[in-house]
């Protein structure tokens, strides 16, 4: 769940997508913050996966 901070600012939690789906053991997630009045909707961002070595899309999730 996203936590609260400082004014707009808000710690968000990101999820690999491919990691997900593909059904290996383990969990890809970065911990990060954005501004809620620039951003409102959820991003997406290109991070390293080092469980299937590789970048990949990770998505905001609640």
């Amino acid at each position: 769940m996203a936590k609260k901070s400082k004014g707009n600012r808000m710690q968000i939690i990101l999820e690999c997508t491919e990691h997900k789906a593909s059904g290996q053991p383990g969990i890809s997630r970065y911990v990060t913050q954005k501004n809620r009045k620039n951003t409102p909707d959820r991003i997406e961002l290109k991070k390293y996966n080092p469980i299937l070595k590789k970048y990949t899309v990770h998505k905001e999730i609640k």
